[in-house]
């Protein structure tokens, strides 16, 4: 257990390790080709550390309130450890799988392997689509500005989270992303909605029209938001959590959207108007990131149509999540731009900077 690490620097630090990383990153492309054996060698060396180091960081931390809800999943696995029983719950694969481990391992090593879950994946499909360029399209991820509160506050969501982008890893091999689509189901309900969003690409996949429907549901959720708020409400998507969240009112201390929040709907438009450069404006043709960037725009849409709700947070990273991937993709596929190494260098500082300054100068 990292114990020795002060906890109020627990997260301080993750932080500004990335905002080196970044740096050093952003260094490297300035002064070496994409291709140069130096630099694949530093990206490759840099990202396996960066993978192994986090798994344990973000696995082996104290059980502290200072992590959100590592104190409640501390208390249920305790409740499984000395013989209780699974009551009637919406996600029932995730208790299946808590009762498990609890029956066999220590809350360290169930944390540790819930990181590995949530972070092996990520690494997995950038490894997947991008081979030896890998490492920038995992530290996108890493740095994301919903990165560390999916890891260690909402571990159950971020973690279904990840075997969807595990699943999408293998869409060439439709039986394994059946499986592991269905194994985040049963983490957490709410991924019906972008396994939903995702198969309705299989059918209609035409990113301008995704890209009109989603700068709809602005004036839409500014006009009658609370209309779509009780709709979705009503119809009860996935459990009666879901419901609880859009009309519950928020906790004394806890992160949840008041009013329309124009500042994470800025944040969500980073990958919005990466999909309309690279896919509308330059021409980008790739069928798989044409689904990719169709979910998101599906997936965010849903949430600005709800952005007034209570929490309205855990509908953004039903998008949110996929962000890192849909901004970085096309640049890892195809040249764009006469110094691209250093454009992508330039592009995770000002992605990772978001992160940087929320936490500092908005939430700090």
């Amino acid at each position: 257990m990292f114990d020795f690490v002060p906890i109020d620097l627990y997260y301080p630090i993750y932080i500004n390790l990335c905002f080196f990383l970044v740096l050093f990153t952003l260094f490297h492309t300035r002064v070496l080709d994409l291709n140069d054996p130096r630099n694949i060698a530093f990206i490759q060396i840099s990202g396996f550390l960066i993978l192994v180091f986090l798994i344990l960081y973000i696995g082996q931390r104290p059980v502290s309130g200072r992590f959100g809800d590592t104190v409640n999943y501390a208390f249920t696995y305790d409740y499984y450890k000395y013989g209780g029983e699974i009551k009637e719950v919406g996600d029932y694969g995730w208790h299946v799988f808590m009762k498990f481990m609890a029956n066999n391992t220590s809350i360290h090593t169930f944390f540790t392997v819930v990181g590995f879950i949530y972070i092996f994946p990520l690494f997995k499909i950038s490894k997947t689509f991008f081979k030896e360029y890998w490492y920038y399209a995992f530290f996108m991820f890493v740095v994301s500005f919903s990165f560390w509160t999916y890891g260690v506050n909402g571990m159950r969501n971020g973690a279904a989270c990840s075997l969807f982008l595990w699943g999408v890893s293998y869409h060439h091999k439709k039986v394994v992303m059946a499986i592991l689509f269905l194994l985040a189901t049963m983490f957490h309900k709410t991924l019906f909605l972008p396994i939903l969003a995702f198969i309705c690409t299989y059918i209609y996949n035409n990113p301008k029209n995704y890209f009109k429907g989603w700068l709809a549901t602005i004036p839409f959720s500014l006009v009658l938001g609370s209309i779509f708020i009780g709709i979705f409400a009503g119809l009860g998507f996935a459990d009666d959590r879901l419901s609880g969240y859009l009309t519950g009112q928020a906790e004394e201390g806890t992160f949840a959207s008041t009013g329309f929040r124009w500042d994470f709907l800025f944040h969500s438009a980073f990958a919005v108007f990466a999909g309309w450069y690279f896919v509308i404006k330059r021409g980008f043709d790739d069928k798989l990131y044409h689904q990719l960037f169709n979910t998101y725009l599906i997936c965010n849409g849903f949430w600005v149509l709800v952005i007034r709700a209570n929490y309205s947070n855990r509908f953004a990273y039903l998008s949110w999540f996929m962000m890192a991937i849909v901004i970085i993709y096309p640049m890892l596929k195809q040249q764009f731009f006469k110094n691209q190494h250093f454009m992508i260098g330039k592009i995770m500082l000002v992605y990772f900077a978001f992160t940087y300054f929320m936490y500092y100068f908005y939430s700090g």
